[in-house]
């Protein structure tokens, strides 16, 4: 059964990933699976088909209502399906772009609203007043206070038995704090959809690293079970970002627009046609034609050329970041696409700040549990090692029944104790109520016992003792005030990768007063024997030679 218009039931969340989900949008004409894009159609002329947007797998599109008002204002009752061919859901905006652009619009607000009733749309959205990047606070502040004074207003107005999912837009722009004021005070009202204003001015100047604390901001203080969309939001480069963020909905014109202008998407980047002596694409309408043939077309034909092939690009990238929510390797795909641009990375970076937010918003399981890729430094702020981190510092305690602490790099092998060295050194230990506890470049230190625990051996790693040495020390500093000092002595073995991070580990113990000693071996194979010995002759325990 379709659900339409009633609180809560409307969304229905079916897999998470990071802040990331796919769900259900019910809707009067049909069901729309998010994350996805609704590509914009321009009702006065549109190269691509609604009709084929659909075929392409598109469950939705959105279009103008300011604009078809404007220049089909006799349009009757149910007539925008008819109108543009489709067979799905519609969601219309009310002008606020324009308002954006050129500072006013001809329609009063209550009037767009009745007018998006009066057509049927499936999704509709308040004449709100776009903030745009201003730096000036009390500018944005008013029209915060305006939006939300039009979003209570249309709730007076508006038919809710016409089915209609509304769309209360979050304004405030570069202002966090106002930000986060108009979620909580839209988050107050009726609304099944909230929407983030004002992105378009900062993905056109490569600013994700402002996009990322806007959108975080606002889901923070807003209902996890209504969807977000992001206005204006449609390259394939940036979408897995703006979903592991929580957004749910995107609209863009992207396509059509570069298109015109003889842009080509890929998923990483795009090219200007005339700079392609290949199409670096088998979707299939490339697979049809060569970049030369594509050049000698009419600018219509090659104008709607390009336009389907970036829509198969988008869709694309839309079901591949499904996928990777489904496979719990949201992170893996952001990531990969963060890399492809310096500015992309830079707002990957910015999500240090926000990784506790991260953390508690990413399920802790996932089904089948995955494997995690460490990249570099970078990569050690995703969830899973944070979530590790925090767990490990706040409830571990030492067992009781060891009390010397044996610090170890970590063998080649995980789990750890299967390692053929490491069974020998717990061999020799065996007496010594010697406890054995790894330190690694991602999650700081691994006690044995805990070796076979998601996802401390599962994970692949490139990232070295020297990249991660700040991460590491600042975790040990932490564990051995906690609980390094119940030990009576911690024997810190060392290969040469990792003496530096060796010796600055047996300086916090000593600052801590913590009995502690180093072990400099050549290499892996050499430290069974080392620790056997010293412990060997410390305690003369027989049977350790």
């Amino acid at each position: 059964m379709v659900k339409i218009c009633v609180s809560n039931e409307f969304f229905e969340i079916i897999e998470r990933d990071v802040c990331g989900r796919i769900g259900k949008l019910y809707t009067k004409s049909g069901t729309i699976q998010t994350p996805t894009v609704l590509p914009v159609i321009n009702p006065l002329k549109s190269l691509v088909k609604p009709s084929e947007i659909k075929e392409l797998g598109f469950d939705a599109i959105v279009t103008n209502a300011y604009i078809i008002k404007k220049h089909f204002k006799d349009l009757g009752c149910n007539e925008i399906h008819r109108m543009l061919n489709f067979n799905g859901p519609i969601m219309t905006d009310s002008g606020a772009y324009q308002l954006l652009l050129y500072g006013s619009v001809d329609v009063h607000p209550n009037e767009i609203v009745k007018f998006q009733e009066e057509i049927s749309s499936d999704i509709a959205v308040i004449l709100d007043v776009p903030t745009g990047i201003t730096r000036d606070r009390e500018k944005a502040l008013k029209t915060v206070e305006e939006t939300l004074e039009r979003a209570r207003a249309c709730l007076n107005i508006r038919d809710n038995s016409k089915g209609i999912l509304w769309v209360g837009p979050i304004q405030g722009g570069l202002h966090s704090d106002l930000i986060a004021y108009a979620s909580r005070e839209m988050s107050k009202l009726d609304y099944h959809i909230h929407a983030l204003g004002s992105p378009v001015q900062l993905m056109e100047n490569y600013e994700y690293a402002a996009l990322v604390d806007m959108i975080i901001t606002a889901k923070a203080n807003m209902p996890a079970n209504r969807p977000l969309h992001l206005f204006g939001a449609g390259h394939p480069s940036m979408l897995a970002l703006a979903v592991a963020l929580g957004c749910d909905l995107f609209d863009s014109a992207s396509y059509v627009l570069f298109a015109r202008d003889g842009r080509y998407i890929t998923p990483h980047w795009t090219y200007r046609l005339e700079n392609l002596s290949e199409l670096p694409c088998n979707c299939p309408i490339c697979s049809k034609i060569n970049a030369n043939e594509l050049k000698e077309l009419s600018k219509e034909e090659r104008e709607r050329f390009l336009s389907l092939h970036n829509l198969y690009v988008i869709a694309q990238e839309i079901r591949l970041i499904k996928q990777s929510i489904a496979e719990g390797r949201l992170w893996e795909h952001v990531e990969t696409r963060c890399r492809a641009h310096p500015k992309l990375f830079q707002a990957f970076k910015a999500l240090e700040k926000h990784r506790d937010y991260l953390e508690k918003h990413d399920p802790v399981t996932k089904g089948k549990e995955k494997g995690i890729f460490i990249y570099d430094k970078t990569s050690l702020i995703r969830p899973e090692v944070t979530r590790h981190v925090k767990r490990f510092l706040t409830r571990y305690r030492k067992p009781p029944q060891y009390n010397i602490a044996v610090l170890l790099p970590e063998p080649h092998e995980k789990p750890y104790h299967k390692d053929r060295i490491v069974k020998k050194l717990i061999k020799k230990v065996a007496k010594q109520k010697a406890h054995l506890i790894f330190y690694n470049p991602v999650f700081g230190l691994t006690p044995i016992e805990l070796d076979e625990t998601f996802p401390l051996s599962q994970f692949e790693n490139s990232c070295s003792y020297q990249e991660a040495a700040e991460h590491m020390i600042q975790l040990f500093e932490e564990y051995a005030s906690k609980t390094l000092n119940a030990y009576t002595e911690v024997i810190i073995a060392s290969i040469d990768e990792t003496v530096d991070i060796a010796q600055k580990m047996l300086d916090i113990c000593k600052n801590k007063s913590i009995k502690a000693n180093i072990i400099c071996c050549r290499d892996y194979v050499q430290i069974p024997n080392s620790v056997a010995e010293i412990l060997g002759t410390r305690y003369s325990v027989n049977g350790f030679r």
